[in-house]
């Protein structure tokens, strides 16, 4: 393939598959795109939106792929139609399904980590640290622009207030009079805030609260509504669920308005961050030493670096799904009255 004669740089960046990681990768794009390259973003539809709330992006390239398998084919027919359209190709998953299609297309510089046997599938290969010694994931991912001093890096996006307020009033809620609960982690229940303790903060706020999650977690914001509806008359709290019945586009939209964001240590929470809105993050198996919210409005509550809480949580961060130890004391020791104090 003949160099570019474009003065521009066109840039192809694969996006990580998950929310949380999509939003910690804004700042890689930020940094390329200040360096003058024109940046088309190969997404997941799922998470496509968030990069859409990305001003840097020229374009958001939707892939058509699921989840496991190569799909040789429709990579193959998919690098034909990019063959010649991009210089370099920033490749943000470790995967070698997600380095074949740059690849494939015959992209000249091919940017990523080692991993997966993928070694000769890019042209500018950097080392995977291990496991104990990665950086916070917003810092890995800004390393891939080849730039140092990362390790400030923090998360923007941004969204047309004119489609944000359109949003909000086709569900009768006005910006900043409401809060958003994100009570879901996909990952497993030891990540996730009991949903008693949401009902319970719920039940104290004095504006609505907006509940957000998939399909998959229709069900846990069901619970907290009803135990909501179940409460005496002192509960002050209108619950508004809308678990499964936003895209992730008005969730984003939902979110950026907010009076307040009450998530566990998941996607959401770092769209949170991404948007500098009030927010109390709740961590249990996992660390925000590696995913923190990195915004200056956030309040993490994490037992494991509470001085006062006894016995001490030697067992945290585990990273597990379920807790091996049964008892999830990282998270049913938070109570309500620790999140309400910075809401």
């Amino acid at each position: 393939m003949k160099p570019s004669s474009s003065p521009v740089k066109r840039a192809l960046v694969i996006a990580p598959q998950w929310i949380g990681d999509a939003v910690m990768t804004e700042p890689l794009l930020r940094r390329l795109q200040a360096r003058g390259e024109r940046l088309t973003v190969g997404a997941l539809p799922w998470v496509a939106p968030v990069y859409r709330a990305m001003p840097q992006v020229a374009e958001v390239i939707e892939f058509p792929f699921a989840h496991g398998g190569l799909q040789l084919r429709e990579r193959r027919r998919l690098a034909k139609q990019m063959d010649g359209q991009f210089d370099v190709a920033y490749i943000c998953p470790n995967s070698l399904k997600s380095a074949l299609l740059p690849f494939l297309a015959g992209i000249p510089e091919r940017v990523g980590y080692l991993g997966e046997a993928r070694v000769g599938l890019l042209t500018h290969r950097m080392k995977n640290p291990a496991k104990g010694q990665r950086p916070p994931m917003v810092a890995f991912y800004s390393a891939l622009s080849g730039e140092g001093d990362v390790a400030s890096d923090q998360p923007r996006l941004h969204l047309d207030t004119t489609e944000a307020d359109a949003c909000l009033s086709a569900l009768g809620l006005q910006r900043n009079g409401y809060y958003v609960m994100a009570p879901g982690a996909e990952y497993g229940p030891a990540k996730r805030w009991p949903t008693s303790h949401f009902a319970e903060l719920a039940r104290q706020l004095k504006k609505p609260v907006v509940l957000l999650g998939s399909g998959k977690e229709a069900d846990l914001c069901a619970e907290i509504a009803q135990a909501c509806q179940a409460a005496d008359g002192s509960s002050q709290a209108t619950i508004l669920n809308l678990a499964g019945k936003t895209s992730l586009a008005q969730a984003l939209c939902l979110i950026s308005a907010t009076q307040g964001l009450i998530s566990n240590d998941s996607g959401l929470m770092h769209v949170g961050a991404g948007f500098g809105v009030p927010q109390v993050a709740i961590f249990g198996s996992s660390s925000p030493l590696h995913t923190p919210p990195l915004n200056a409005a956030a309040h993490v509550l994490w037992l494991k670096n509470d001085p006062a809480y006894q016995p001490p949580l030697d067992c945290a961060p585990c990273f597990e799904r379920v807790c091996p130890l049964g008892h999830t004391r990282c998270l049913n020791d938070i109570d309500a009255a620790r999140a309400l104090a910075f809401l």
